[in-house]
């Protein structure tokens, strides 16, 4: 895995939306220490406790809980960081679109996140979503219920390959402290493409799975996915196929991104829940025929080579671990957030 900061011993986080883990593992990666994940899912379990030794797996939902719950998890903490990603497909700007009013949008979780803020006051906060978030009256009243409390707080539109994530991946990301100034790192990583990240990996036959690391796998694609991807360009779409593999709704299309490959020496697209289907996206392997595996995906998102994702003994199907790993926060952006907090403790 790669190399961490020590653990402070000053700042405990408690970590709410925390999935399998990837903002959790760029704090620890960072310093802070993460004494607890929470979540409703409880399949993320495993791999949540599996690579962030000492941090417990709470399977709640934010909507059941107050600030009393948590604050076993800080009792030996000089200072305290409550963090997290609610879902973020209500306000993604394709949802917005379909919603028919604001009202449509289930914004319960902020709501909840900004209690929990007001109930417990820790040191620091930081919330990640979409940017589509900031037009939504809840995201208001989140940065209301700072200002009450005198946090001092930033809120930054973040190209996340700045941070060491090779994809193109813009993140809004809102930093809270009642201690002092807060603000992200401009920059916190050099920049990385597609091909330093997967291009070491060993070469993996559609449909099929590594003897080595069972979260290397992909979905096998159809017949006629098979020729489709076989005249796709690196960085290119479906205009590069031969009619005969065309359908309408692809000679009506406006949006190219379907059925296309990714480049070695570019940035990948946003990595989401469906990653692993070559049909939804510019998820095609740079070279081989196939959609790119899980470990890929997960490599995107910057998390480890050796993060475990699934465990042997109760295998989990290749959509359910893509699902975990697109919900995740790119791990490198987790640091890049830690990395705030230490600082600000610095200031």
């Amino acid at each position: 895995m790669m190399a961490a900061t020590s653990i402070s011993p000053r700042i405990h986080a408690v970590d709410l939306f925390c999935g399998i883990g990837g903002l959790t593992h760029g704090l620890r990666l960072a310093g802070v220490e993460v004494k607890a994940g929470l979540d409703v899912d409880s399949t993320c379990r495993f791999a949540f406790e599996a690579n962030n030794d000492g941090a417990e797996f709470i399977r709640k939902d934010i909507r059941e809980i107050d600030f009393t719950d948590l604050e076993p998890y800080y009792r030996s903490a000089e200072f305290t960081a409550l963090v997290g990603c609610a879902p973020c497909q209500p306000f993604s700007a394709h949802n917005r679109r379909k919603a028919k009013s604001d009202a449509d949008i289930d914004c319960s979780l902020v709501s909840k996140f900004g209690r929990l803020v007001k109930e417990g006051k820790p040191d620091f906060v930081s919330m990640e979503n979409v940017p589509g978030l900031a037009k939504h009256p809840v995201y208001d009243d989140f940065v209301e219920t700072l200002r009450r409390l005198d946090y001092q707080f930033t809120a930054t539109t973040v190209r996340c390959e700045r941070h060491g994530v090779p994809q193109k991946r813009r993140r809004l990301v809102l930093l809270a402290s009642r201690r002092s100034s807060i603000e992200l790192p401009d920059r916190t990583a050099p920049p990385q493409t597609v091909g330093d990240c997967i291009r070491h990996l060993p070469m993996l036959e559609d449909g099929g799975c590594s003897p080595d690391d069972p979260a290397h796998a992909s979905l096998r694609l159809s017949p006629k996915n098979r020729d489709r991807i076989a005249q796709s360009k690196p960085g290119g779409s479906w205009a590069d196929w031969d009619d005969c593999l065309l359908n309408e709704c692809h000679r009506n299309a406006y949006y190219p991104a379907p059925y296309g490959r990714m480049r070695w020496d570019h940035l990948a697209p946003t990595i989401t829940t469906q990653f692993c289907y070559y049909s939804t996206g510019r998820f095609g392997h740079p070279e081989q025929n196939r959609a790119i595996s899980v470990r890929e995906g997960a490599l995107l998102q910057t998390f480890p080579r050796d993060y475990i994702l699934t465990d042997e003994a109760n295998p989990v199907p290749i959509r359910e671990l893509a699902r975990r790993v697109g919900n995740a926060v790119p791990v490198k952006l987790g640091s890049a957030i830690g990395a705030a907090f230490k600082e600000s403790l610095d200031a």
